[in-house]
């Protein structure tokens, strides 16, 4: 059953007497109790998109649909009571500095009108569920961003929502520290059964703890599905970039030139055979390996790699047709690694 229907959905804003299209018909189905990404590059429009979800961004055209809900035809009263169905956490936290860790944690629940004792008692609840309760009356200038970061999630679970949305909310944190996160936000999904949403510009989070994902590129949808099969085989050119990722690049060798150069995905069995070293012996030709990586795919570990070919039409042709029968998964790759 779908939580979140997007139904073409376009988004307009008038900036200077110009009008700036930041989202194009885009159409998306969120299954209830998943873990689904949107991703996409900076300006690619994902943050208007998701504050779409909540109607914080009302459509210029199209409808949103939360648990069959059609969010346009709700009054103001009305809406605000759905909101309540719905988490938010972001980039920066937006903790109260001037309220400790705890005080953070009761604010939406004052603002519901819920009792002071009552609120309390849920605030340390949560608290412990992000395992901060040890930190309840430290104020945020106290804290890590890690832990800051926690009381923005237990603050988002203090009214009980039934999706959580995702905004960046992993981009200021260390990789450790974003490892930790999601971690915790599977958990939450798991044990809750929240629907949450990721909003990110990095593949790694998605790879880590998405099932789907959309690809947002220049404020149109490009691509979705199964994280697993776009990862082994992206078709959009935008998907291929995230993919490729300018922090994953090997600089002793991204200055190697190659004629043509094609990723390699090792899935199932093709990860015990020495492919390349049986390649080069059938052939007799150099192979440049470009780039080479292990990423966790819904808990499965996959390996990439970007070969240069060696010249010649013919070869490059049966050196791919090999690859293809040893059971790896090919792409062409247009630009540098």
């Amino acid at each position: 059953m779908s939580e979140i229907e997007i139904r073409n959905l376009t988004k307009r804003f008038e900036v200077e007497n110009n009008t700036v299209t930041a989202l194009r018909d885009i159409s998306l189905v969120i299954e209830k109790g998943d873990i689904f990404g949107i991703i996409g590059m900076s300006g690619a429009g994902k943050s208007t998109l998701v504050r779409t979800i909540n109607y914080l961004e009302k459509p210029s055209e199209g409808q949103v649909f939360i648990d069959g809900t059609n969010l346009a035809e709700l009054t103001e009263r009305q809406l605000r009571k759905k909101r309540s169905e719905i988490g938010m956490i972001f980039q920066n936290f937006n903790l109260l500095e001037q309220k400790n860790v705890i005080d953070n944690v009761c604010f939406p629940l004052e603002i519901a009108g819920v009792k002071k004792k009552e609120a309390k008692k849920r605030a340390k609840e949560l608290l412990k569920t992000v395992n901060l309760l040890e930190k309840e009356r430290a104020y945020p200038s106290q804290l890590s961003g890690g832990q800051k970061q926690r009381v923005a999630i237990a603050r988002a679970l203090a009214t009980d929502p039934k999706i959580l949305l995702c905004d960046e909310a992993t981009s200021a944190l260390d990789p450790q520290t974003t490892a930790s996160i999601l971690k915790l936000l599977r958990q939450i999904n798991e044990n809750m059964g929240i629907t949450i949403v990721i909003i990110t510009h990095q593949m790694s989070v998605v790879t880590e703890i998405c099932k789907k994902v959309a690809i947002i590129d220049n404020g149109r949808l490009v691509e979705e599905g199964l994280v697993e099969k776009i990862f082994e085989a992206p078709g959009s050119d935008a998907a291929k970039e995230l993919i490729a990722g300018k922090d994953m690049r090997f600089s002793p060798l991204q200055s190697m030139d190659a004629e043509r150069k094609i990723r390699i995905v090792f899935r199932d069995n093709s990860a015990y055979e020495p492919v390349i070293s049986n390649l080069i012996l059938k052939y007799q030709a150099p192979v440049n390996i470009l780039k080479a990586d292990t990423r966790n795919v819904g808990g499965k570990a996959i390996g990439e790699m970007i070969l240069g070919l060696p010249e010649g039409e013919d070869l490059q042709k049966d050196i791919i047709a090999h690859l293809r029968d040893s059971g790896l998964l090919v792409t062409e790759v247009k630009e540098d690694v």
